[in-house]
């Protein structure tokens, strides 16, 4: 395996005229119309981000092995009279959101009501661009781009994401900005719906998180309480398991949970002030073998109970909110090890994240 010292500026520069090379965001088009965006590092990570599926990462691979589960034909085209589960891609990053996610929910002021997750992963990304360069020692990427979520006399959201690709690192980043450009509070509800699949969720895969408490969502749940931590190898007919975790956080509010092999794995952080609550998914389905790990504003819910339960954050007109995560190829028994004792020292020193609002669960 060779060492790291190729992607030194000094040396990319000597040997070659085109960062391309080494690192990009490539833009093409599928003969369906669906756009594609390929980041490539030359640190072995990659991944396809979908603008027509509100910026969502599709496909997503380290050194050729798959980190998530996509489903057949996908990726899909957009369609809003399409279900949500129709036109579900799998996918490493599917987000849920903006103003509702959870199951269906009929509300007569809603024209119908809400499909599962809301409408975000259906919507068009516009002013998709590229940009970066070196800043001394480190050459980055951005990919940005918009997505509206707008209804007429209703809601008028706008999110703006950027993607950062580091020469070098196996990282997966994003950050959005939601704005609400209405002149009326509009709920938002905000959830990451990250998609792991095999082999890095297999049989033995561990899920490390630094708990201050776990709830089962239902009676479905509560079966495998006990064992919330553990994938199991593919099952016919297992039916999902949904887990709420009230996490610890470190001073600054970050927290990190970490899904482990014994010289694999993958490390997610973010920061809890914007994203208080984690949802667990637990899908070890055979065929259709895809978990969850979704750091969210909300739990997936919907917006009803949100909004009974006192959950259910407004976005007042002209305010905006910022999330972030980041996704974090762990190669190797030291990097993996690393990420262990890190979550179990959180679990040890953090405080409870002060947003996360799990009473009626713990009842």
């Amino acid at each position: 395996m060779l060492d790291t010292t190729w992607l030194q500026r000094a040396q990319i520069e000597q040997h070659s005229l085109d960062m391309r090379q080494f690192v990009d965001f490539r833009q093409s088009t599928l003969a369906n119309g669906l756009r594609l965006v390929e980041a490539y590092n030359a640190s072995g990570l990659s991944y396809t981000v979908l603008p027509d599926r509100g910026l969502d990462i599709w496909t997503a691979h380290y050194r050729g092995v798959p980190l998530t589960w996509i489903s057949q034909g996908s990726p899909h085209a957009p369609e809003l009279g399409g279900s949500w589960l129709r036109l579900f891609n799998g996918g490493l990053l599917t987000t849920c959101g903006l103003t509702h996610a959870g199951p269906p929910q009929a509300e007569p002021i809603t024209e119908g009501g809400r499909d599962i997750h809301g409408l975000y992963t259906r919507l068009r990304a516009g002013d998709v661009a590229v940009s970066g360069g070196w800043d001394g020692e480190r050459y980055a990427l951005t990919l940005r781009g918009a997505v509206s979520e707008n209804r007429l006399f209703g809601e008028q959201l706008r999110l703006e994401r950027t993607y950062h690709l580091t020469l070098g690192e196996p990282v997966i980043a994003w950050s959005d900005r939601v704005v609400n450009l209405g002149d009326a509070p509009a709920p938002l509800m905000v959830l990451y719906h990250i998609n792991p699949g095999y082999p890095l969720i297999r049989a033995g895969t561990t899920l490390h998180t630094p708990d201050h408490a776990v709830y089962p969502r239902d009676a479905e749940a509560r079966k495998g309480i006990a064992t919330w931590a553990h994938y199991d190898a593919a099952q016919p007919g297992y039916a999902e398991q949904v887990f709420w975790h009230h996490l610890k956080a470190d001073g600054e509010g970050r927290t990190a949970v970490a899904l482990l092999q014994e010289s694999f794995g993958l490390l997610f952080e973010w920061d809890t002030a914007s994203l208080p609550y984690l949802t667990q998914w637990k899908n070890t389905r055979q065929g259709i073998y895809v978990c969850g790990v979704e750091p969210g504003n909300c739990l997936p819910e919907g917006q009803v109970v949100a909004r009974e339960k006192g959950r259910l954050v407004w976005l007042a007109p002209g305010e905006a909110q910022t999330f972030a995560c980041a996704l974090t190829v762990l190669d190797g028994a030291e990097a993996v090890a690393g990420a262990r004792e890190r979550i179990a020292a959180l679990g040890r020193g953090g405080t409870p994240v002060a947003g996360c609002h799990l009473a009626n669960y713990a009842e």
